[in-house]
């Protein structure tokens, strides 16, 4: 099958060769996409990440040598990250979206939502569709840190960005937020692009955690 000449370029990681090689297969029987190697271990992804400069990488979290979310730590910021996990939302996606993955995926998710999320992954926007970012949230509220922490640029923030981010965090798509502040879907993309910037963040996942983690928004508060 001939390649798109806008392939995505992917790298699969994960401990369990089994499952590196089902992704594998299924990644490389779609005409825009090509995997560019295996890894077995967060040391192997970076190693490969550098030979073959991928545009997204999917990532297992627990694995031996060094364990998903310190290799995503460390990976270049122009590579996004897909965390693949078994666990749903635990304390280790949090970390590996902290950490700066751009997403993640059950394992066990249906391939074309796979295939979808990678597509979506490489064009630089958010995963996270409203419901999934309601699971986070859901999660976050059940299992609340137990003190916040700083997030630096949050004072940076403008009034209007910080609206923004509130709405993000209450898992709103950037269409419901257009119509809640009564402007258009692009305004909205705006203010999230810059909000991200300001924060140091790269995706909406992260955004809500930070929300959340930082305090502006607090588990069981009437959303205003």
């Amino acid at each position: 099958m001939a390649r798109a000449s806008t392939s995505i370029r992917l790298l699969v990681v994960d401990d369990q060769e089994l499952i590196r090689g089902g992704l594998t297969a299924l990644l490389r029987a779609q005409d825009d996409m090509e995997v560019v190697g295996e890894a077995a271990d967060g040391m192997e992804a970076l190693a490969q990440v550098a030979q073959t400069h991928p545009d997204v990488v999917l990532m297992d979290i627990r694995m031996p040598v060094m364990d998903g979310i310190e290799a995503t730590r460390r990976m270049p910021p122009e590579t996004r990250v897909l965390i693949l996990t078994t666990f749903n939302i635990d304390e280790h996606v949090f970390a590996a979206l902290r950490a700066g993955a751009a997403g993640f995926l059950l394992k066990d998710s249906p391939p074309r939502e796979l295939i979808e999320a990678v597509r979506v992954v490489a064009a630089g926007e958010a995963l996270l569709d409203p419901t999934v970012t309601q699971r986070l949230i859901d999660a976050y509220v059940s299992h609340p840190g137990g003190h916040h922490i700083i997030v630096e640029g949050l004072d940076d923030l403008t009034e209007r960005e910080t609206e923004v981010l509130k709405l993000v965090a209450q898992g709103l798509s950037n269409r419901e937020i257009a119509t809640r502040l009564y402007v258009s879907d692009g305004t909205v993309k705006t203010h999230l692009n810059r909000l991200l910037h300001k924060l140091h963040l790269t995706s909406r996942a992260q955004a809500v955690v930070a929300a959340y983690e930082s305090g502006l928004v607090i588990p069981g508060q009437p959303w205003v």
